[in-house]
């Protein structure tokens, strides 16, 4: 977001006789003290065009790459200014599949200790992480960075989804108010201040929350430009 930007999530109603359900996981990422009054950029990273790789001989293991890179798959590239943009964040944030009675190996962070690393037992009915067993969904397990984390998924029925986010800390304070993340309290006061006078760029529709046609399609806007998803060929 750097020094501003107004933004809105929005979801199609894709069934109209029955429900919506949506799922998602929202990771705000950190700015250094040097970047936060960057400009906002922004990059739409498609379902299409997000890779995936495989974690296992027999392919019942698989990783979507959100972020950073993993087994030699590296996500798409993120905002110019974002922690993530530097090697040395070690940032990585990928979404594991594991089918019943799958494994995976996580290599040791690039990073080593000097990297924090968890993973978050999303979905299943049990998992195992590191020799350590885990019983319950929506669980967080701190992880050795410095070394490999087996991930294995004992169900004989049941997949299992693990989100695992690791990164450098960017060792700096964090004061934090609703959507702002400053360094100080006074930088909080003074963002408020911000908003107040430059509405961060204002909001390009009348209704705060806009409803679209059906017809509409995905689509992200920034600036006025506007972008879609790649067609397939």
């Amino acid at each position: 977001a750097g020094a501003g930007v107004q933004h809105g999530e929005m979801f199609p109603l894709v069934h109209a006789d029955k429900p919506n359900p949506t799922r998602f996981f929202q990771i705000w990422l950190n700015l250094p003290k040097k970047s936060k009054m960057a400009p906002p950029a922004f990059v739409m990273h498609w379902a299409e065009e997000v890779p995936r790789v495989s974690l296992s001989a027999d392919g019942r293991a698989r990783a979507t790459v959100w972020a950073g890179e993993l087994m030699g798959t590296s996500a798409q590239p993120p905002p110019p200014d974002s922690w993530a943009s530097h090697p040395q964040s070690d940032i990585g944030i990928w979404h594991i599949e594991l089918a019943p009675g799958a494994a995976c190996t996580l290599p040791a962070a690039k990073g080593g200790a000097a990297t924090n690393r968890a993973a978050y037992f999303v979905e299943g009915r049990e998992l195992r992480v590191a020799g350590t067993p885990v019983k319950e969904p929506m669980t967080l397990i701190e992880l050795n960075a410095a070394s490999e984390a087996e991930l294995v998924n004992p169900h004989d029925q049941a997949p299992a989804e693990v989100l695992v986010m690791q990164g450098r800390p960017i060792g700096e304070p964090v004061a934090q108010h609703g959507p702002f993340v400053m360094n100080t309290q006074q930088e909080i006061m003074q963002a408020f201040v911000d908003y107040e006078r430059t509405q961060f760029g204002g909001w390009p529709w009348e209704a705060e929350a806009v409803i679209f046609p059906r017809t509409k399609g995905r689509f992200s806007l920034l600036n006025g430009v506007e972008t879609t998803p790649p067609t397939k060929p």
